[in-house]
């Protein structure tokens, strides 16, 4: 298999869409423990005002959990995969909310991780989840039961897998579809899309981003891109590469 190329040498003409868990932050054992350094919040901060704004974070947290994780910066965002989003001007697409629709798998879920030690239930409002990844052992049994979960809501939810986990989102919305809405609107729009990420969640951004003619960006090993970064150090390396391009050209 020929190994897949790193990426290009960054331009001023990028817009830049990120992931965040597992791609800009390691992954850790539990969805409650993340947390972003003054480092890379400076570093994300400075990517974006050399690209004109033009970064975007598109991941599986809700906004709210992006706007916390990042504090004080607030970043043009998609969130829930999808189903909400933020634009640059502040306008929110898809406000988050509790659905209520959820509750029935709200209870059935709970009772799931409660039977299941080691599991975790993630209610995102408007999705919710269970992680695995500190009881892989329980691997078969949450996927069977949150089949069967979702099956019960209806044909208007789905099941979205993750990195040992899963969850019962909305039908309809995929990051690839918001990152196609940005790449319509200021100041993302004209310029050359490319999509960090490191999950299945994020192939249909892939998609887009190459239709579009831009790159794609694999991390780790899970799925590959066009091109591709070893992990979330190597890639907070290749961003402080962009910064420094500017600066060598505001030299």
């Amino acid at each position: 298999m020929t190994p897949t190329p790193a990426p290009p040498p960054p331009s001023l003409d990028w817009c830049l869409f990120l992931d965040v868990d597992g791609t800009l932050i390691e992954l850790s054992d539990t969805p409650f423990d993340t947390r972003a350094s003054d480092e890379l919040n400076s570093l994300l901060k400075d990517v974006a005002e050399r690209l004109g704004g033009a970064l975007a974070l598109v991941s599986g947290r809700s906004i709210e959990y992006l706007d916390a994780l990042f504090a004080p910066l607030r970043f043009p965002s998609a969130g829930l995969h999808g189903v909400e989003r933020r634009k640059a001007t502040g306008a929110l697409h898809g406000a988050s909310f509790i659905d209520s629709q959820l509750d029935r798998a709200r209870v059935a879920l709970a009772a799931l991780v409660q039977a299941h030690p080691g599991t975790l239930l993630e209610d995102k409002g408007r999705t919710i989840g269970v992680h695995y990844r500190m009881a892989p052992q329980f691997e078969p049994a949450v996927r069977e039961s949150v089949a069967e979960v979702a099956a019960a809501l209806g044909t208007a939810y789905h099941v979205q897998a993750g990195n040992m986990m899963l969850e019962i989102k909305p039908r309809g919305f995929t990051k690839g579809q918001a990152i196609k809405a940005f790449l319509q609107e200021p100041p993302f729009s004209g310029r050359t899309p490319v999509f960090v990420g490191d999950d299945l969640t994020d192939l249909d951004g892939f998609r887009v981003v190459e239709a579009a003619g831009g790159i794609s960006i694999g991390v780790g090993d899970r799925v590959h891109g066009t091109s591709q970064l070893a992990d979330p150090a190597a890639v907070r390396g290749w961003l402080e590469g962009i910064a420094a391009l500017v600066d060598s050209h505001r030299e």
